[in-house]
């Protein structure tokens, strides 16, 4: 049985997720640890006793940012037109992933080794995620071979894009509109 962690622990922790997040989102997942730690105002051996690799650390940071999916395809299936919420779900995942390298780079590196694999959450099957696509191809506006598995290499696809684009938006959304054009089938 592991026994719970001191308060002063926890807080190191938590210190430590937090300035991993900050510096992930803006600089990458492959900024330097020890960055990490002196962010977190403690020692890089305090960051290995809490995460013995970088993959468990990020691992303790992506879950909650991946975990914005659900929110955004639940929005999506709200939404009263098919196609408009597939195509927002879209916008809105990419636009995430253009705002957080940290989720743009693990899915270009197949990151992270742990149990959270991005590029897989962004296409999984099943939950809200299907229910945008199977929604908007029961539609007929929604190409009907169009699947998850689909989804999960556009969004690989749309990371190297997005790297490519060194932070210009419109270059991300310009390709995007080139998707959309392709997978729309063209009846309501």
């Amino acid at each position: 049985m592991t026994r719970p962690l001191r308060a002063d622990a926890l807080r190191n922790r938590e210190r430590l997720v937090a300035a991993a997040t900050e510096l992930f989102t803006g600089s990458g997942v492959d900024v330097p640890l020890d960055r990490v730690a002196k962010r977190a105002g403690v020692s890089i051996g305090t960051l290995y006793n809490h995460f013995p690799n970088r993959g468990a650390l990020i691992d303790a940071v992506l879950p909650d940012r991946v975990g914005e999916l659900d929110r955004l395809a639940a929005h999506a299936c709200a939404a009263g037109d098919p196609w408009s919420g597939f195509t927002t779900f879209l916008y809105g995942m990419f636009e995430m992933q253009a705002a957080d390298r940290a989720i743009n780079d693990a899915i270009l590196q197949g990151r992270p080794p742990g149990p959270t694999a991005v590029p897989a959450e962004c296409g999984r099957g099943g939950g809200v995620v299907e229910q945008v696509l199977g929604r908007a191809r029961d539609a007929g506006v929604l190409r009907a071979d169009f699947g998850p598995s689909d989804l999960g290499m556009l969004v690989r696809s749309m990371a190297q894009v997005i790297a490519w684009s060194e932070g210009d938006d419109e270059v991300w959304r310009r390709h995007l509109g080139f998707v959309l054009t392709g997978v729309w089938a063209g009846r309501s």
